[in-house]
């Protein structure tokens, strides 16, 4: 008898980015505790955690051709629970420059592990004919929603940063062994030329397009996930169950919106539903930065989470079905130039927090909104007949020569 459920093809991509996501979100909720550790203020906090989205970018420009040679399969059971050992090991760092250092090879993973799921999410969705790109990640802010409700639990009852991410690592390790272990890739989108991926995934100007409409849900999301605990530990003195409870329904406001997404865009346009989002976003954010009592904000927060939740699943999914290249590597180009927002992000709210306080640290992205609202239109309309008579016929062929 094997470990493993036998699972359909998207209920394996879901498992896998509900588990990447829980081994990564345990980290959030102890922030407070590791910056109060080492006595540090926001602003050297934020520079001590670029490390992650520095390797990141890195993985997200190189990792493509060294992932597909070493094969989607592989490199995921690998990878996720590595991520969880990684960041076990980072918590024990004396200080932020070895904070920042211990972060880098986190940050090569996530990196690794965005390419290979977001491919694969969207492999699987041409392969069913209907969307999961939304729903994927919905899965991914479920289990960053469980990661922020167990790990508000353990500070809680007084658990060190150190034991608490120990305990995630085989919790990570079983439940990719149960969910994960007979997951085999699907086959690509479009037939490929049989030309060698370059090593940059260098962006077009229809990807810098995409990229500026993700942006503002990048530098948000970033926000809520690395400063929302500290935000109400410092401006309304809240406990770290509430702190940790914060980021959790940052995460579930997100996991809701994007299960249901996919129906809505289906039903009306990824533009236009982008846009709706996007003033949902400014709301929270507004909210945010004018909020008088802890309740308020989890009320902003949980409108962030909304106004975050689908931008960029809609971008990777336009970028995905771009002709002339692979879907691979247009990804990694989408998401290594987004990827600069979680690197500009921890140390600009950082230096704005010590300057004129955590509050203006969310006001701040207000003006990156408008961007957004303004390059919405690049996500696309609804899907014409003829487009959706196209993808079914490159279907049935594909069908045929197997």
């Amino acid at each position: 008898m094997t470990l493993g459920l036998k699972l359909a093809p998207q209920h394996r991509v879901y498992a896998g980015f509900a588990i990447y996501s829980f081994a990564m979100g345990n980290i959030f909720p102890r922030l407070p505790d590791i910056k109060h550790a080492m006595q540090i203020e926001d602003g050297t906090l934020g520079l001590a955690l670029i490390g992650t989205p520095i390797g990141t970018l890195i993985a997200l420009t190189l990792a493509t051709p060294i992932l597909e040679r070493v094969g989607f399969r592989r490199a995921l059971l690998w990878l996720v629970p590595l991520l969880a050992l990684a960041y076990s090991a980072a918590v024990h760092a004396p200080g932020p420059a070895a904070l920042f250092l211990m972060l880098l090879p986190v940050g090569l993973m996530i990196g690794s592990i965005e390419i290979i799921l977001n491919v694969e999410a969207d492999r699987t969705e041409f392969l069913l004919q209907r969307r999961i790109m939304n729903r994927a990640h919905s899965f991914w802010s479920i289990g960053f929603f469980g990661a922020g409700l167990f790990g508000g639990a353990l500070a809680h009852l007084g658990l060190s940063p150190q034991l608490h991410l120990a305990l995630v690592v085989p919790m990570v390790a079983v439940a990719m062994a149960l969910f994960l272990r007979g997951f085999q890739p699907a086959p690509a989108r479009f037939a490929t030329s049989g030309d060698k991926a370059p090593m940059f995934a260098r962006p077009t100007l229809p990807i810098l397009i995409l990229v500026a409409v993700t942006l503002s849900a990048m530098l948000m999301e970033g926000a809520s996930m690395d400063w929302s605990a500290i935000y109400m530990r410092t401006v309304f003195d809240s406990g770290p169950f509430v702190a940790g409870i914060t980021v959790a329904l940052f995460a579930f406001s997100q996991a809701a919106t994007r299960f249901f997404a996919d129906s809505f865009v289906d039903r009306h346009s990824p533009s236009g539903v982008a846009r709706v989002l996007l003033a949902t976003m400014a709301a929270g954010v507004l909210i945010v930065f004018f909020s008088p009592l802890p309740f308020v904000s989890m009320l902003g927060f949980a409108l962030m989470g909304i106004g975050c939740s689908a931008i960029f699943p809609l971008a990777i999914s336009a970028a995905a079905q771009m002709t002339g290249r692979s879907a691979a590597i247009n990804v990694a180009a989408l998401s290594q130039i987004s990827f600069v927002a979680f690197l500009l992000g921890p140390p600009l709210l950082g230096f704005v927090s010590d300057h004129w306080g955590i509050r203006s640290a969310y006001g701040i992205g207000i003006p990156f909104i408008v961007l957004s609202l303004a390059t919405a239109g690049a996500l696309g309309r609804r899907p014409s007949a003829k487009v959706a008579d196209i993808a079914r016929q490159r279907l049935e062929a594909q069908a045929g020569e197997a």
